[in-house]
């Protein structure tokens, strides 16, 4: 397939390489808070190119003749414009900065030197009244004469590397004594391997060869070539002495100005490296719930201990078997439980949280023990597992940022425990229904031994002043006051004893509620404050893997 049928049969598709732009900008816009900036430099860089460059005209086609010192680019730059424009010289290196030479109107092309760079005294146009139509075939085409990228000048190597990023294709131009040097093939066109489609390479000064000899060393490029992954690449020979051997690389520039694929084709090839340096930070698709239940609940454990929910829930029981003493015991020592401190309220615990919309902004802190040395490790620990969890699947670029997502709350965390522990319902304000059962059979218990006591001191009183009784407590061997008085006593310290399994039923039943409404608030502060910023990176990773993706040629 000759260069004319080539063009031909690879033209772009325009809206194709519109949504790999589009996407590479979605993979930008998602993965630039979390993955380093050195690997997106080169992305970012080809997204600005690229818009700049698809805003100027694709009418013209920017070609770069680049070259070792002593290749002859310049002589075969001045021989293609068929003008002396850029100097050729003994001495080296003689190119010094970039000379364009521009086929067809100078004003619309300047937009697009300006954004290569070349300065405005260094542009020719080439095309005049006398020559007619004969460069009309490369009407739209700007040649650019580089400095050499072998130059002792370092500024010269520099801007070589610069405007190899910019232009729409590249002519390498190599000579028959150094078309195997090592820096050639190693340090650029190994480096281009992506760009065979924009890749055209020269064998200049072929004059100085004979035929055969000619196809021996064309042979011998070509296989170094496909060394350097650059297979099917054109190699033409070529000399700017001898106007015959041009006709090879004018007529392929003439195919690449007909075309106007060159800018595209630059395009797709720069993001084809890039979406292939890219796709080292991505790997396998990450699960909806990356972060599993263990370690979810190895933090709540953690969390927990750090919030002193073992502490509130032992005070919970205790507080449990206050108030039911309070409420069932003998009524004349009630008073007296009701003067020790409820161990809830001394942590500023077992108020029913307020809710209106004022309140809840400010929520008084407890007294709950802080956490110690131990506890917070154990935390940090925790935290640092939720990240090693998530990352593990995943690339290693993103595990910075997992480690930082996991981390990034943690100062919050201990005011967000107590707020928790704070405003979550302990349900201590609620009584059950077999106290008030207890309570009113103890009180009925204690007026059944007041009823007996005042019998009995009645009967004494009438006996004390020799009024005639109607009946003598002594006539009986168990007189009813007595009684009375005794049931009314026993009983309700009988009944005392018979509640105490129950009251601490309730009160482990109490600490186990308590528990698990802490672990459930706490859980859910863990999960707000490590788990969901962790699931906002893993949740960018599944959107910048998506929108690689469309990036990626098919």
């Amino acid at each position: 397939m000759n260069l004319i049928e080539k063009d031909k049969a690879d033209v772009m598709d325009v809206g194709g390489l519109a949504r790999r732009l589009e996407g590479l900008g979605r993979f930008l816009r998602v993965a630039d808070p979390y993955l380093p900036d050195g690997d997106l430099v080169a992305a970012h860089t080809l997204l600005e190119r690229a818009g700049n460059r698809l805003s100027l005209s694709l009418d013209h086609t920017v070609v770069a003749l680049a070259g070792s010192t002593g290749s002859g680019k310049s002589s075969l730059f001045n021989a293609l414009a068929r003008f002396k424009l850029s100097h050729v010289g003994v001495r080296r290196p003689t190119t010094g900065t970039a000379h364009a030479c521009v086929w067809g109107p100078l004003e619309p092309a300047n937009l697009l030197l300006d954004l290569i760079g070349v300065l405005p005294r260094q542009r020719f146009r080439r095309e005049s009244a006398l020559d007619g139509d004969d460069e009309a075939a490369l009407h739209g085409l700007v040649l650019l004469d580089l400095p050499d990228f072998d130059s002792v000048e370092q500024t010269h190597r520099l801007e070589v590397d610069r405007l190899l990023g910019l232009v729409d294709q590249i002519v390498w131009v190599v000579d028959p004594q150094k078309y195997g040097d090592r820096i050639l093939h190693q340090a650029y066109l190994s480096q281009f391997s992506s760009h065979a489609g924009i890749t055209i390479v020269v064998l200049n000064q072929a004059d100085r060869l004979s035929p055969s000899d000619t196809e021996v060393v064309l042979g011998d490029l070509e296989r170094l070539l496909e060394e350097d992954g650059l297979t099917g690449t054109p190699v033409l020979a070529s000399s700017a002495k001898q106007p015959g051997m041009l006709s090879d690389l004018r007529a392929a520039l003439e195919t690449t100005v007909a075309a106007r694929q060159a800018a595209l084709r630059r395009l797709a090839a720069d993001l084809d490296v890039v979406a292939g340096e890219l796709a080292t930070t991505i790997g396998p698709p990450a699960a909806e719930d990356e972060v599993d239940r263990a370690t979810v609940r190895q933090l709540a454990e953690a969390l927990s201990a750090s919030a002193g929910v073992p502490a509130v829930a032992d005070a919970a029981a205790g507080s449990y078997r206050q108030r039911a003493a309070a409420a069932t015991g003998w009524p004349l020592i009630r008073g007296l439980r009701r003067l020790r401190p409820d161990p809830l309220r001394r942590l500023h615990l077992g108020e029913t949280p307020k809710t209106d919309a004022i309140s809840t902004d400010i929520v008084p802190r407890t007294s709950v023990p802080r956490a110690d040395a131990a506890q917070q490790s154990a935390v940090a620990l925790s935290v640092r597992a939720v990240a090693t969890r998530a990352a593990a699947p995943l690339p290693e670029a993103w595990a910075p940022a997992l480690k930082a997502a996991a981390r990034s709350r943690t100062a919050d965390l201990p005011d967000a425990l107590d707020r928790a522990v704070a405003t979550t319902d302990l349900g201590t304000e609620r009584q059950p229904l077999w106290w008030r059962v207890a309570g009113g059979l103890q009180w009925a218990l204690l007026a059944t031994g007041l009823v007996g006591l005042a019998w009995l001191l009645l009967g004494y009183g009438l006996i004390a002043l020799g009024l005639p009784e109607i009946d003598d407590p002594s006539d009986t061997s168990v007189p009813m006051p007595t009684m009375l008085l005794l049931g009314g006593l026993l009983g309700g310290v009988l009944l005392w004893l018979l509640l105490k399994p129950l009251v601490e039923m309730g009160a482990r039943r109490a600490r186990r509620r308590t528990e698990q409404k802490l672990r459930a608030a706490v859980t859910d502060v863990g999960r707000s404050h490590v788990v969901a910023p962790v699931r906002e990176v893993l949740n960018a990773y599944a959107q910048a893997r998506e929108a690689l993706a469309a990036v990626r040629p098919e």
